[in-house]
């Protein structure tokens, strides 16, 4: 096989940390997973067998250690909360806070985001997508792995309903105006705030531990709105 014909790799936009579970988490993933989890091979999902509602649905990317994610499903138990990570230790721990909590408008996929969007969701059919503080990839050699691209984008948009919206925050600066560009060039979207403007933080979002501590530090954040048009 010569280097042209040699399948290409996809370029990924995380590194994946296993991370240890603990005790509570792994317990979590044996126990709650059939409650609260979602698998590629179940293929599309039907939004209302799943919650067992029609309520609309909000897909998180990246929801980290959940916690932002489980409270946003607390304060609006009239939508559904679908969440995409693929550290476990990460996962393990929501699903486990979830269920302390009695929380059941949520669920969860512990898979690559693009092969989630690819094979498990049906086009149309979300209220919303949020991605809140994704690796920046500091370095200009690692900036094409940054999610945010216009393909990506347009991949989202056709996930989306017509009204629904893309929901962006970061807290490094250089990703922020990396995200507004890409956004303002991307067909089928309009900026919420006006064009190229940041949007003042929505109520919804809460503010996390890791965001306090940014600000304590001087550190900014921003965050981007933009609404499928069709």
């Amino acid at each position: 096989m010569t280097e042209s014909e040699q399948p290409q790799r996809r370029l990924r936009s995380f590194v994946r940390r296993q991370g240890r579970l603990t005790e509570g988490q792994n317990r979590a993933l044996e126990t709650l997973w059939t409650q609260y989890g979602v698998e590629l091979k179940q293929g599309r999902v039907n939004f209302t067998e799943l919650f067992g509602n029609p309520n609309p649905v909000i897909l998180e990317i990246g929801f980290g250690n959940g916690t932002s994610l489980l409270e946003m499903a607390q304060q609006s138990p009239d939508k559904n909360y679908l969440g995409i990570e693929v550290h476990r230790p990460g996962v393990g721990k929501l699903i486990n806070d979830a269920n302390a909590a009695g929380v059941d408008n949520l669920r969860v996929f512990c898979d690559d985001a693009i092969d989630v969007l690819a094979q498990c969701i049906a086009d149309g059919s979300l209220g919303g997508i949020q991605l809140f503080f994704p690796d920046p990839w500091h370095k200009k050699r690692h900036n094409k792995r940054r999610i945010v691209q216009p393909e990506f984008v347009q991949q989202l948009r056709g996930k989306l309903k017509t009204g629904g919206y893309f929901h962006m925050a970061t807290d490094w600066e250089p990703y922020a105006q990396h995200m507004m560009l890409v956004m303002s060039a991307a067909d089928g979207f309009q900026n919420q705030a006006g064009e190229s403007r940041f949007a003042p933080k929505p109520d919804y979002r809460p503010v996390t531990k890791f965001e306090r501590r940014g600000e304590r530090l001087g550190h900014g954040v921003w965050d981007l709105i933009f609404i499928k048009q069709c």
